[in-house]
């Protein structure tokens, strides 16, 4: 199976949208591998966001991005970057459509709620920027026969 790396944003626990949000994804079939609560530090936040870095706009991110902790989990699945991406929904979350995360609960291009990796390349990035590989659990999900047909679990 697939991961991905979800970071539930500041906007998101201030909002108290953390069970909502995690509840859609674990409804969807998406499997948590690992959850923790940090807060980010100067470094880890310029590598995660090292293609806005030089904008002008990118001390107004850190400081939204440190202004509380954030939910960070490796979810799994098949094709889970993709599942996840389509129900977060696009980034501007007045472009989301209604039935995405976003598009439900979002009206900004920056408190969108989430991150999203945005490629299987970056997903093994990010999970690997987040969690020590003895962080990530893996375990059988009992109810998997129910999302799955047994060629689709790979």
């Amino acid at each position: 199976m697939e991961r991905t790396l979800v970071l539930i944003k500041p906007d998101a626990l201030q909002r108290g949208l953390v069970g909502e949000m995690v509840t859609r994804l674990e409804r969807k079939g998406l499997k948590i591998a690992a959850a923790k609560m940090f807060s980010f530090e100067d470094k880890v936040l310029e590598e995660h966001y090292a293609h806005l870095k030089d904008k002008p706009f990118f001390p107004r991110i850190r400081e939204f991005m440190k202004s509380t902790p954030l939910l960070a989990m490796v979810l799994e699945g098949k094709d889970a970057v993709e599942v996840v991406r389509r129900l977060a929904g696009p980034t501007n979350g007045r472009e989301a459509p209604a039935g995405t995360i976003r598009g439900d609960y979002a009206v900004s291009i920056q408190c969108n709620l989430v991150h999203a990796s945005d490629s299987k390349e970056a997903a093994e990035k990010e999970v690997a920027r987040f969690f020590k590989p003895a962080e990530i659990f893996n375990w059988e999900a009992v109810l998997m026969d129910n999302y799955y047909a047994n060629e689709e679990k790979g």
